[in-house]
């Protein structure tokens, strides 16, 4: 290992320190959301993610303002293996709900299936959020009540004739407050969709792992623009925090690659193949 990246693992290890014992301490008194339906904060996971998640479920669960459930999705075939620090937070307020195995899709689509007169929040399972994580992402609702509201959020860029640029071309992780057809959320960050936010089609399983098996975010971001919703970014730029060892099985190294020979570009042309480019 280089100095440099020697040095960057212990700024990493000394941030991981800090939030668990922030979180370990983190008293708040949740206040209520205030929105016209109920929300639902909803993610999923998956058994080599089981050892962390339930610091990731402790920072969802002791949040400012107050989600109406906070729902764990896993497949039925996972469920046998949920540890015990995971099955305690149901006392916390935690539901755990089984379904089948749609992979990274089931933070959403089971939500969607089930009551799609909410807002639901999406967060994936392996990262630290802070107390006031669901209240930035409300509070930036009510101000664009239409829009899909993101933490964290991409750019897309055109070419000059008027075609999608590849993906490594986009501007990543825009810093500013921004609301567009241009602008892509990344549910990393955490994402909510206002009720029927989305084009009916979001929950058509046969046809997105036809399509757009292993890019979520493409999928959802053609739902929205296909329902005529843009995705608003709340800013500023988001720093992301992955508790330890919950990247050795990730999409990451599935989507991320050579510009137009990676997952993203080729769920992204895929998308354009069925839908169209959105206007």
């Amino acid at each position: 290992m280089s100095q440099k990246s020697w040095f960057a693992h212990l700024k990493w290890l000394y941030r991981i320190r800090a939030c668990k014992q922030e979180l370990s301490g983190r008293g708040v008194a949740a206040q209520p959301h205030g929105l016209d339906a109920p929300l639902v904060v909803s993610l999923t996971s998956f058994p080599p993610r089981f050892p962390q998640l339930h610091l990731t479920l402790q920072c969802l669960l002791k949040q400012s303002i107050a989600a109406d459930e906070t729902i764990l999705w896993i497949a039925h075939r996972d469920m046998a293996q949920l540890t015990q620090e995971i099955l305690s937070l149901q006392d916390a307020g935690l539901t755990i709900r089984a379904c089948d195995d749609t992979r990274s899709y089931k933070k959403l689509v089971p939500a969607l299936v089930e009551d799609p007169n909410r807002y639901l929040v999406t967060a994936d399972d392996d990262c630290y959020y802070r107390a006031d994580w669901l209240e930035g992402l409300v509070n930036s609702s009510k101000d664009s009540p239409k829009a899909v509201v993101s933490h964290r959020a991409h750019r897309m860029v055109l070419k000059a004739d008027g075609s999608c640029a590849p993906y490594e071309r986009w501007t990543k992780n825009i810093d500013q407050l921004a609301e567009g057809p241009e602008v892509f959320a990344t549910g990393v960050g955490g994402v909510l969709y206002p009720p029927h936010a989305l084009d009916a089609r979001a929950t058509d399983s046969e046809l997105f792992q036809k399509i757009c098996p292993n890019a979520d975010d493409v999928w959802f971001y053609w739902m929205a623009r296909l329902n005529d919703r843009y995705v608003r970014h709340v800013g500023p730029k988001t720093r992301i925090l992955e508790w330890a060892g919950t990247q050795d099985v990730s999409l990451r190294s599935i989507n991320h690659g050579p510009e137009a020979d990676n997952g993203n570009d080729r769920a992204i042309a895929a998308m354009i193949a069925e839908f169209g480019l959105p206007k």
